[in-house]
């Protein structure tokens, strides 16, 4: 099988899938993983959880995902109400899951250190508080801070959920938790476009789109008291959060972004350049940081000895770009369906409802193919979402009525689910057993940081050729940065299934 891995590493995708977990694009998948990790309960494994702490970890695991895809359909709206740039929505959506990415590990360290009932519903009772910051925003400004905090919470949050999982109950208890888990987040991606863009339109209370983030607050309290009743779990070895080198690459990332968001509107002033420089030069000390901790005997927040892996980071580059064409991709069409072929919010959501049913399936089918085909059928994956993104923005060039989009967008999101969903399987499985919780942890902040630099590239070149060639052009073009990162992460996973191989025979 051209997919095979030499025996010392952790194992193939074909055998590391155990379950059809359907998530906003893989994470459940990769956060099982970094429950897996755990070392150290405190409470002994049980059958069952109740129905009522369950049900409060399957809420919160489906607000941090609904109010991720439930902006989308909102930002046109969002848009004119606050007369926000193209920059400034950008920021809504790249802000969310800057803040998500950056948090998770430092949020399962602290769940694991000081209980993780009790960051759970500390993350939960900030998630709702932020949510309604979000709805209570009277500028672009305050509604990005807002956005950050909800995050950043959810970052908090989101690692207890899966840990939890994998400690209160037995192997037959997870599988049906984590099948249930699977499909509430599911649930919540398709809910976020058709529900979150009915929650528009409607126009409850005269509210508009400040009602998709005000829901939250009966939802966050419903929560917060269905989890009252979970079992307070944690580790007694759990390793201290490395604030500082969050911290910096905190930093780094933030002024990384902020030039590629805001330079094409500024016309890339001298302080965009100098805001590059600075990125980098935080970065290194990141590095420096992480390798010094390292050498101390500390817990750094990523292990630099894993990037002497090759193969995992590469998969790490290709996981970032991956993930850098989904939250892009929502940005463009909210845009293109709404404010260029004048759809209501409701409408635009239901029209992309049949690509995330068709992600769906193909989550649910991958684990199948990739047993039967092996590692190539990531790539041909891969293949499906570029051709379908292609046919996407050609299909929008035509000038063609909205409906005949459907077909391009089934493509397109089954293409995402044979991919994204057994990639990260495939990316974890170059490293050893011991090592699975941190590239876990990496993994994940790889995918967030890939969408919120996915949004930014597409502000730049969506931004670039509306004013001169309307709506159906600048979605084109911003998807040619997509298309281009789809073909290089098509080929890199070829490559590395070439080099897999290659390996296993020598061995």
């Amino acid at each position: 099988m051209s997919g095979a891995r030499k025996p010392c590493r952790h194992g193939s995708s074909s055998n590391r899938i155990t379950s059809p977990i359907v998530t906003s694009y893989g994470m459940s998948d990769r956060l099982h993983d970094v429950a897996e990790g755990a070392v150290t309960m405190t409470v002994p494994a049980r059958r069952t959880l109740g129905a009522t702490p369950l049900f409060a970890l399957l809420l919160g695991g489906f607000i941090t995902i609904f109010d991720l895809f439930v902006v989308n359909v909102a930002l046109p709206s969002i848009r004119a109400d606050l007369r926000a740039s193209l920059a400034g929505i950008g920021w809504v959506l790249a802000g969310y899951e800057l803040a998500f990415g950056v948090t998770l590990i430092a949020g399962g360290r602290l769940g694991d250190r000081y209980g993780r009932r009790k960051v759970f519903m500390l993350g939960m009772a900030g998630f709702t508080l932020a949510s309604v910051l979000c709805g209570l925003a009277v500028t672009t400004q305050s509604l990005i801070v807002a956005r950050l905090l909800q995050g950043a919470t959810a970052g908090i949050m989101f690692p207890q959920i899966y840990a939890m999982l994998r400690v209160l109950l037995d192997a037959e208890g997870r599988r049906r938790a984590f099948g249930l888990l699977g499909m509430a987040l599911g649930f919540a991606a398709i809910a976020g476009q058709v529900l979150g863009g009915w929650i528009v339109t409607a126009d409850i209370a005269d509210l508009g789109w400040r009602m998709i983030f005000l829901i939250n607050l009966p939802v966050g309290i419903i929560g917060l008291l269905c989890a009252r009743r979970l079992p307070e779990t944690g580790q007694a070895d759990a390793a201290r959060t490395d604030w500082a080198g969050t911290l910096l690459a905190t930093i780094a990332l933030i002024l990384l972004l902020f030039p590629l968001l805001e330079g094409a509107h500024s016309g890339w002033p001298f302080w965009t350049w100098g805001s590059f420089i600075a990125s980098a030069a935080a970065l290194t000390l990141f590095v420096a940081w992480e390798r010094r901790g390292e050498v101390q005997g500390g817990t750094p927040a990523v292990d630099p000895a894993l990037f002497t892996n090759r193969s995992f980071a590469a998969g790490s580059i290709i996981v970032l770009l991956v993930y850098s064409t989904s939250t892009s991709f929502f940005l463009g069409f909210a845009l293109l369906v709404q404010e260029g072929l004048g759809l209501s919010a409701f409408a635009a959501g239901t029209l992309f409802a049949p690509a995330s049913v068709a992600f769906i399936a193909a989550s649910m089918t991958a684990p199948r193919m990739v047993a039967r085909f092996g590692d190539r059928a990531i790539a041909g994956g891969a293949g499906i979402y570029l051709f379908g993104t292609a046919a996407v923005a050609l299909t929008a060039l035509s000038g063609a009525h909205e409906a005949w989009l459907i077909p391009s967008l089934i493509l397109f999101g089954f293409g995402q689910g044979l991919s994204m969903t057994p990639l990260l399987n495939f990316v974890l499985g170059f490293t050893a057993e011991r090592e699975a919780g941190m590239a876990g942890g990496i993994i994940s902040t790889m995918q967030q940081l890939g969408g919120a630099i996915g949004v930014a590239m597409i502000s730049i070149l969506f931004g670039q050729i509306l004013g001169e060639a309307g709506y159906a052009r600048a979605f084109a073009g911003g998807l040619t940065y997509n298309i281009a990162a789809l073909l290089f992460s098509a080929l890199g996973i070829s490559l590395l299934i070439r080099r897999e191989a290659r390996e296993a025979r020598e061995a």
